[in-house]
């Protein structure tokens, strides 16, 4: 089997890729460079360019008559970002999403794989439990370019053009435990990332918003380790159609996620245990666009995809320290200067 990933030379985009090769499925990537990294596209097939470049996308596929599948990762994700600059977001994930959904029927590829996100939820602060099934109303731009894309592919189905699969997911964390990959970002937005560079610069890390309605007040995620994220992908092409089929429909949702809900002021606890460490913290206000948060009812994956996370929170954690570690030997110094570990 060899499947077209987009978005494959970044952090999710990269191991889904690892874990296709090591379920003996090619990865073929396409990948813009924006924020992902030449090194993670180290012998596989890669492609550098845009998705909605439909040139480039038919020379894919006369390159790869074999592709059966694609996988479309390549998104811009960063919620504060969006916030500040919706039309980019408007631009890039969904106009040029349009375009690459053309280009894929074009060459008749019909079976695709959305990567979604749990960020397009309700955050209603009462039930902060959701399936696929939960109420949804995005929260920012990023959020919205999701839950815009959803409904596309969903209508193209309907008219018979794709078969899709939208993997929801939730708060990928962690690396590849063989450390191919790992977070690109080396000033990460998400909180597991302030955290690991707050403890390296002895900065204290900002917990953004005491006021949720969580038991402590601090924002509340699904943490899901991204090689159990990576899994679930793989299960997914395996069972493309089987999945489809039962479900009589052309496209479905499935959600993935850890199940447990941790709140940041948690993750923080968590994390001191894993190092041994005490964490300076500050609190300052929410950031624009930031929801209280939601965890998973999974049991739709695990029908499905026989899919079940494997790895725990604390792996993760020791995953993305081993990686951060390993970082700089892999993709070099940030803008070229040297790195202060602390």
């Amino acid at each position: 089997m060899k499947v077209l990933i987009t978005g494959g030379a970044g952090f999710i985009g990269s191991t889904i890729a690892s874990a296709c090769q090591d379920a003996s499925i090619t990865p073929v990537i396409l990948d813009n460079l924006v924020t992902g990294r030449r090194e993670f596209t180290a012998d596989r097939a890669f492609y550098e360019g845009d998705v909605a470049d439909g040139a480039l996308i038919d020379q894919i596929f006369d390159d790869h008559p074999d592709i059966t599948a694609v996988i479309h990762c390549a998104s811009l994700i960063v919620v504060p970002e969006s916030m500040a600059d919706p039309l980019r977001y408007y631009s890039e994930n969904v106009a040029k999403g349009v375009q690459f959904f053309r280009h894929l029927h074009r060459n008749q590829c019909t079976r695709l794989l959305f990567s979604s996100s749990a960020a397009i939820f309700e955050a209603d602060g009462t039930n902060l439990t959701v399936d696929e099934t939960s109420p949804l109303a995005p929260g920012s731009p990023y959020a919205k370019t999701k839950a815009m894309l959803e409904s596309i592919v969903d209508d193209i189905a309907t008219a018979g053009q794709l078969r899709v699969l939208s993997l929801r997911y939730f708060n990928p964390i962690g690396a590849d435990p063989q450390l191919r990959t790992g977070l690109q970002i080396f000033r990460p937005t998400h909180a597991l990332g302030g955290i690991i560079e707050a403890h390296h610069s002895g900065e204290p890390f900002k917990i953004t918003g005491t006021d949720f309605p969580t038991a402590d007040g601090t924002g509340i995620r699904d943490y899901v380790h991204v090689w159990d994220i990576a899994q679930a992908h793989v299960a997914a092409l395996k069972r493309f159609d089987e999945v489809l089929d039962s479900e009589g429909a052309d496209s479905t949702v499935i959600i993935l996620g850890s199940g447990h809900g941790t709140t940041v002021r948690e993750l923080v606890g968590v994390f001191e245990t894993v190092t041994g460490t005490s964490l300076k913290t500050i609190e300052v206000p929410r950031r624009p666009g930031d929801p209280a948060g939601a965890y998973s009812n999974s049991t739709k994956a695990e029908r499905l995809l026989d899919w079940t996370p494997k790895l725990s929170l604390e792996e993760a954690v020791r995953d993305s320290l081993s990686w951060h570690a390993k970082r700089t030997d892999i993709l070099g110094a940030p803008d070229g200067q040297p790195v202060q570990l602390g």
